[in-house]
């Protein structure tokens, strides 16, 4: 895709917009995860994959697979900035018969490709996905989204094993490293660094970069999807819990937000201040 930096950005501005408006309807919500993931969710829908927003199914399309189920609301920002969901259903968010319930379900919204609720499933799901598209002899690729707190389950690991051991190259995984899970700092429920080192002994192409920079993340999924090596690749995103918003970055427990009916205006009031400075 020919979208520029800057385009880019303005994606991940509507996205975080979308994510806040959601948060609203209910007053609560995985919205510091939504915030912080938002530049990877950008990229990887105007930088990087190939879909078609008529037509979710489309059987060349890249997949997006969302293993933390409960970042479904940052999913569906993403989906409704793309085109594949109408801007109507925002505000059906988590209600009664919507095709947005709070946690990912594949079988209720067009785009989500796997219903998320037991983590530490996605990694795995993507290598059968990853097997499929190549003995059917389709270019497409699969992507997977997981968080760190995911790195506690031994799923994960041995979907890093065998993804290795099948050289899928058309892989390509993202960790959000927002060191924040349900019971505290995931670096300290489960101690996971030095993380790149791990992952290249498992046979992975690795890049570490800041997620929440534009340019870094452009340029990692331009790495890797033009790797030329028969290999999986994986991108570990260092990001910030409530992004974007000043006042829930410095929330000390924002893994699920609570926030006061004024404070969503106020929010979405920063988050524009931050996109005109």
């Amino acid at each position: 895709m020919n979208t520029s930096n800057t385009q880019l950005a303005e994606h991940a501005h509507r996205i975080r917009r979308n994510a806040l408006l959601m948060g609203e309807v209910q007053g609560q919500g995985y919205i510091g995860q939504a915030l912080d993931i938002a530049d990877v969710l950008a990229v990887s829908y105007f930088g990087a994959m190939n879909y078609r927003a008529d037509d979710p199914d489309w059987e060349d399309r890249d997949r997006f697979l969302l293993s933390n189920g409960h970042y479904a609301i940052a999913l569906y920002a993403a989906l409704f900035e793309a085109g594949i969901l109408p801007q109507e259903e925002l505000e059906t968010y988590g209600s009664d018969d919507s095709r947005l319930p709070m946690s990912g379900m594949a079988s209720y919204t067009p785009g989500m490709e796997m219903s998320g609720g037991s983590l530490g499933q996605g990694l795995t799901i993507a290598v059968g996905r990853c097997l499929g598209l190549k003995r059917r002899g389709s270019k497409a690729f699969v992507y997977t989204l997981f968080s760190d707190g995911e790195l506690d389950e031994g799923a994960i690991w041995e979907g890093l094993m065998s993804a290795a051991h099948w050289k899928l190259d058309n892989l390509i995984a993202m960790i959000d490293v927002n060191n924040q899970q349900a019971d505290g700092p995931s670096s300290q429920i489960m101690a996971f660094e030095p993380l790149v080192p791990k992952l290249e002994a498992f046979g992975w192409y690795v890049q570490r970069i800041d997620g929440n920079d534009i340019d870094a993340v452009k340029q990692a999924f331009d790495d890797a999807r033009n790797l030329k090596e028969a290999k999986p690749r994986i991108i570990v995103c260092d990001t910030k819990m409530g992004c974007g918003v000043p006042f829930l970055e410095e929330r000390e427990k924002n893994h699920f937000i609570r926030v006061d009916p004024h404070e969503w205006q106020l929010a979405l009031k920063a988050l524009e201040a931050g996109r005109q400075a």
